[in-house]
């Protein structure tokens, strides 16, 4: 077995940064939508605001981050394995069977993860933010924008919410599945995912062929190289 340092400190940061966001804004939205009572109405709703600033202030930080890292390839949607993927979530998760998609340093994501994280990303969790705000400064003046009602704001909100809960309630059951049942949450906490031989070697070999590219010879070393293999003939 070999330990591969396949999550960086920023990217375990945002993670749990995140979801613990994410959790604050469940908790503190069920509570605006009366489902209960812990801090009040009012408390609620301003805590509720102030994650929500929370969250866009960290989204910046991360894009910015994907854009200047490169990381941001990792989420673009790839068809590659995916009936594999998915006949392993369905049939070969419950029977002990392989996984179909190794973890390599530059693609951490199988199929089915890069298309979820995409639509996250590119569509529910800016849907929620938009509509988190809209109904936050409905009142402002903004040219152009009229908004006669917020019923159609908060149900567009509420669905989100709900789509978003039904994402934790995955990942949570998929956190368990991998190599034992708390592996994946020590890689996510350490950054070191652990690995058998074969599997690590393959996860840096991507890694050791993108560097290639940077290193050659120089114009010496190829002469004498030439004039050794004349010498040999």
């Amino acid at each position: 077995m070999k330990k591969v340092y396949l999550y960086k400190g920023f990217e375990r940061f945002w993670h749990w940064t995140q979801s613990l966001l994410i959790f604050f804004l469940m908790l503190t939205g069920f509570e605006i939508h009366g489902t209960y009572q812990l801090v009040g109405y009012e408390n609620a709703v301003r805590w509720h605001d102030n994650a929500g600033w929370a969250y866009l202030i960290l989204i910046v930080f991360t894009i910015f981050w994907h854009v200047t890292t490169g990381e941001w390839r990792q989420y673009v949607p790839t068809m590659t394995n995916m009936k594999a993927q998915m006949n392993y979530y369905l049939i070969g998760i419950f029977n002990n069977a392989p996984h179909p998609t190794g973890k390599r340093l530059l693609s951490k994501l199988n199929p089915i993860q890069r298309l979820t994280y995409f639509a996250l990303n590119i569509l529910i969790i800016p849907v929620m933010l938009l509509s988190g705000f809209l109904y936050l400064y409905f009142n402002y003046p903004i040219q152009g924008i009229e908004i006669n009602s917020l019923m159609p704001i908060a149900y567009i909100h509420t669905v989100g919410a709900y789509v978003l809960i039904t994402f934790v309630i995955i990942h949570l059951y998929l956190i368990t599945t991998g190599r034992t049942l708390t592996s994946n949450l020590i890689a996510m906490i350490t950054g070191w995912e652990e690995m058998d031989e074969h599997e690590a070697e393959e996860a840096v070999q991507d890694v050791i062929d993108n560097a290639s590219q940077y290193v050659k010879p120089v114009n010496g070393d190829k002469k004498k190289k030439k004039a050794k293999k004349d010498k040999t003939d």
